[in-house]
């Protein structure tokens, strides 16, 4: 992983694990049921009310950055998508679990993650999420960070990389949630409907659109403007 993903690149991807190990009789997942799961309010942190052009955004940069990949299987007329985390990055099993549950709902002890993991893999023993989780800190891109301990806690909190190294914590004050920033601008973890959020999406889909447009010259193509 070489840039920060954009929240909305990190809720697409932790929904993506998060259906293929829990409902893999639906993955991949259509448009609309990623959109779905994206918008869920349980399980969720922050809760969000993305809208097919978000996710779409963020859909392009994925496939861009190798990530996810959109298929059409056969005999359907829509395309479905899936994440290639564990090509990209190598990634598989309880490592996978581990993080989209810190994608999904943000920093966490190891005793919330082995039990909000159940519904992927299980953990006979706490030492094993914590051991996990100093494997993902070690690597040489370090998915992972310890943010310390918070106020009443005796089990130290931790959270993704994935939009930037976070802040470490204090005993007085911890995070509730990794920062995202784009492009070095104001955090973008607002939930999208937000004033904010407008100025972070319309970003996006600019950088989203030269990426196009870079694509089109390459392949000698037109890209029609979209109708209003």
């Amino acid at each position: 992983m070489t840039d920060p993903l954009t929240d909305a690149q990190i809720r697409v991807l932790g929904c993506l694990v998060e259906k293929e190990r829990t409902t893999p009789d639906q993955y991949p997942l259509s448009t609309n049921a990623l959109i779905a799961a994206c918008n869920q309010r349980t399980n969720r942190d922050p809760v969000v009310a993305f809208d097919q052009r978000v996710v779409d955004a963020a859909l392009l940069e994925l496939r861009l950055a190798g990530l996810a990949r959109s298929v059409r299987p056969t005999g359907s007329r829509a395309h479905k998508h899936r994440h290639v985390l564990d090509e990209a990055w190598g990634l598989h099993g309880d490592e996978l679990a581990v993080l989209a549950v810190l994608m999904l709902r943000g920093p966490q002890t190891p005793g919330e993650l082995r039990a909000r993991t159940d519904r992927y893999t299980t953990f006979t023993e706490l030492s094993e999420v914590e051991a996990l989780l100093g494997l993902l800190a070690a690597t040489e891109t370090a998915l992972v960070a310890n943010l310390g301990r918070g106020p009443g806690q005796s089990q130290y909190r931790w959270a993704h990389t994935l939009a930037g190294r976070p802040g470490s914590s204090s005993e007085e004050s911890v995070p509730t949630r990794a920062d995202a920033t784009l492009d070095g601008a104001r955090p973008a973890a607002t939930p999208v409907g937000a004033a904010s959020a407008a100025g972070d999406v319309a970003a996006r889909l600019a950088r989203v659109e030269r990426a196009l447009q870079r694509i089109a010259d390459e392949l000698g193509i037109t890209i029609d403007e979209p109708t209003p």
